[in-house]
């Protein structure tokens, strides 16, 4: 509320329920109670809450668009103009599905039109959350977007460099904001990343098959760091959707795509999305095996040396997460065994982490132990505090049973090697299981 209002007596009907201040676009539900239109949007649409917030009447699919109080809103711009109030133009009205069939009628007309066409529906979108729906739900329109990203998807995109950035993320940054498209393909992609789709327009659109995750797969090697960042976040809104039979035939281009975004840290949120995906593609062995040879292992190992980004615990946890999955091939064991300070980095995890984290971490070490226990490995996970922190875990027992059991395993499979050797600490032989 501004200073002339605060002066003033605002009459209690002119304030939105949700915001305390004064109403811009007053609409009504169907509970009958009258909100700001930013506000009860936000606390139906974004927040996802069912009810009316003053009522608690549930609201069903048809009760959730509100409707325009007219009457209550030129009373309030009356009352702001007599009282020297901060006066509210008057909203422009939601965009319907006629007018974006028609836009979208006139971008497949020819190319002429379609970068004028892909502008307007961005503005529309940028808009409001109505438009935003709106589009969304328009017959059309969403596999409209996707047939345009997917136009150029065959072609070979170069693969970016580490640290590299095009013109246009210099200049409006590599997350926040949305970028002046350079291409029809970028502004389709900026579009269906505001569009935030939902579960069913999702659905529809991975029912056409396998092509789209090919599609992401281009994006991923595309030189904008921003184009990357929004194609990842598709990516894990699609994934989450998508059945196993899907996710299992996952291309090696598309697991390289999501494990360079990592490697290339973008940003912490763009890493920590990308952790998501490989979380659910690497719950199968072949998408494993395919994120060990794009890298993933040693990706990981440095991304927990450098306590992810900044110190992100939940980063951590996802990065813990997926070295536990790629452990479960021998291709992924080699690669962390390999790495110089692979079992250190899971090891120090054992203990910083959440009980889910050092139950993955402990996972992981116990399938090192139990499948690719050379001598050489024994001795560096004795030299790195393994077997330190597995003796703090069977005594102190934080992170669960199955952590504890596993560890106590652990510790008597390999107590001859381990208690014989000169690297044992003598004071650590009386917490030793026998």
């Amino acid at each position: 509320m501004d200073a002339a209002a605060a002066q003033v007596d605002v009459p209690s009907y002119f304030l939105c329920p949700i915001s305390m201040e004064i109403m811009r676009d007053p609409v009504t539900l169907s509970s009958g109670i009258t909100y700001d239109r930013e506000s009860i949007e936000r606390w139906v649409f974004t927040d996802g809450h069912g009810e009316c917030p003053m009522t608690k009447q549930q609201l069903g699919a048809a009760d959730r668009e509100p409707t325009p109080n007219h009457t209550l809103r030129r009373l309030i711009q009356g009352w702001c103009a007599v009282h020297a109030v901060e006066r509210f133009p008057t909203p422009r009205a939601p965009v319907d599905a006629a007018r974006v069939a028609a836009i979208v009628d006139a971008a497949r007309r020819g190319h002429d039109l379609l970068a004028a066409s892909l502008k307007e529906l961005a503005d529309i979108v940028a808009e409001s959350d109505c438009n935003r729906r709106c589009v969304e739900a328009a017959p059309g329109a969403v596999a409209f977007l996707v047939s345009v990203l997917k136009k150029h998807a065959a072609e070979d995109a170069p693969k970016p460099l580490l640290g590299s950035q095009s013109q246009e993320d210099q200049m409006y940054g590599a997350v926040q904001g949305s970028p002046k498209a350079s291409s029809p393909e970028d502004a389709a992609l900026s579009i269906l990343h505001s569009l935030r789709l939902s579960e069913e327009s999702w659905k529809r659109v991975l029912e056409r098959g396998d092509s789209f995750l090919d599609t992401m797969a281009s994006v991923l090697r595309r030189p904008s760091h921003l184009s990357r960042t929004y194609g990842i976040q598709l990516l894990k809104a699609a994934v989450s959707e998508m059945p196993p039979a899907q996710l299992t035939s996952a291309s090696a281009e598309l697991v390289e795509g999501v494990v360079s975004v990592v490697t290339d840290k973008l940003s912490a949120k763009a890493v920590k999305i990308a952790l998501h995906v490989l979380c659910r593609l690497c719950l199968w062995g072949r998408n494993r095996v395919k994120a060990v040879e794009a890298g993933a292992v040693a990706a990981l190992v440095e991304l927990l040396l450098n306590e992810c980004c900044g110190g992100s615990k939940q980063a951590c946890e996802l990065a813990i997460v997926v070295l536990d999955h790629l452990c479960g091939c021998a291709e992924g064991r080699l690669e962390l065994v390999a790495h110089p300070a692979g079992l250190a980095v899971v090891a120090r995890a054992v203990t910083r982490l959440s009980a889910a984290g050092t139950e993955s971490a402990v996972r992981a070490l116990h399938a090192v132990a139990r499948h690719s226990a050379t001598p050489a490995v024994l001795q560096e996970m004795l030299a790195v505090g393994v077997v330190g922190r597995l003796l703090f875990l069977v005594q102190a027992g934080a992170a669960g049973d199955r952590p504890r059991e596993r560890a106590r395993e652990m510790l008597k499979m390999h107590a001859r090697v381990w208690r014989g050797s000169p690297c044992f600490s003598p004071h650590l032989n009386a917490s030793y299981p026998s």
